[in-house]
């Protein structure tokens, strides 16, 4: 069953309320056993001296969406999963803040775990989301996802 092509950006940090509602909404779901969720939050890391006060996402998002849409695809072939959700931040998120959620749910704990680190991976290495380090001193850096 092909699904449709799901916007996965917001604008600015994923709220922490935004994510409790998403996970309170699948309570009435009465055939998932086990839920997987990865946060990415920006850290404060030190890079030369200079501290990451924050980082600027951009994308080009026609062709992210397109291949987010392959990538969702071949995950619900490859685990047996009731839902998924990926939401990336674009723009200026502050070191602190939640700037991707990734959420699986399935019958099963290692479906809904596998598919979640696999997604999770895929999304580092497949998408062309660029992230601009912002130090302290407002001088920046394209960060390189490790």
């Amino acid at each position: 069953m092909s699904r449709a092509i799901k916007n996965i950006f917001t604008e600015g940090a994923i709220s922490p309320l935004f994510i409790s509602e998403s996970i309170a909404k699948h309570a009435t779901k009465k055939d998932i056993g086990a839920h997987s969720i990865f946060l990415g939050q920006i850290r404060e890391d030190v890079v030369d001296g200079k501290t990451v006060a924050a980082i600027e996402y951009t994308a080009y998002e026609e062709m992210v969406l397109e291949k987010m849409h392959e990538i969702r695809e071949d995950i619900f072939l490859k685990y047996d999963l009731t839902c998924m959700h990926v939401h990336h931040s674009l723009g200026t998120i502050s070191a602190g803040e939640i700037c991707l959620f990734v959420f699986t749910s399935s019958k099963h704990r290692i479906a809904a775990m596998e598919a979640c680190n696999e997604l999770v991976e895929r999304i580092k290495s497949e998408l062309q989301i660029w992230g601009r380090e912002i130090f302290n001193d407002e001088s920046h850096q394209w960060k390189v996802n490790k």
